[in-house]
């Protein structure tokens, strides 16, 4: 594995940069989950759970999302800045589905004008 050193010369310290190589058969086992899920989404959706259908698809496709994003997009051996924007938009994300929820809840608060 290479990586490039490159010494300060102020403190006489190493820095390490280069990449983090993900070993190939972690791409396949997070491959391998990714389809296992997707099969349990298809047979899941064939249940009938009531109001937890919803909630347990969204909970798989959370979960998926996150295997995507922690080792195909690399945020798991990321720095601290690119942690911060994701979880940064991640939370612009969650703000704006609370306020459009808000706005759903509270509809009929007031009833209609003019009835």
């Amino acid at each position: 594995m290479k990586h490039d050193v490159i010494d300060d010369v102020h403190t006489g310290e190493a820095e390490h940069h280069g990449e983090h190589i993900v070993p190939l058969p972690v791409y396949f086992a997070v491959f391998g989950a990714l389809i296992v899920l997707t099969w349990v989404t298809a047979f899941v959706a064939t249940v009938d759970l009531g109001r937890l259908n919803v909630f347990v698809a969204l909970s798989i496709a959370i979960f998926k999302a996150s295997l995507v994003l922690l080792f195909f997009m690399h945020v798991k051996y990321g720095t601290r800045l690119t942690k911060m924007i994701v979880l940064s938009g991640l939370y612009w994300l969650t703000l704006l589905l609370f306020i459009v929820m808000m706005d759903i809840w509270t509809r009929n608060w007031m009833g209609v004008p003019g009835r």
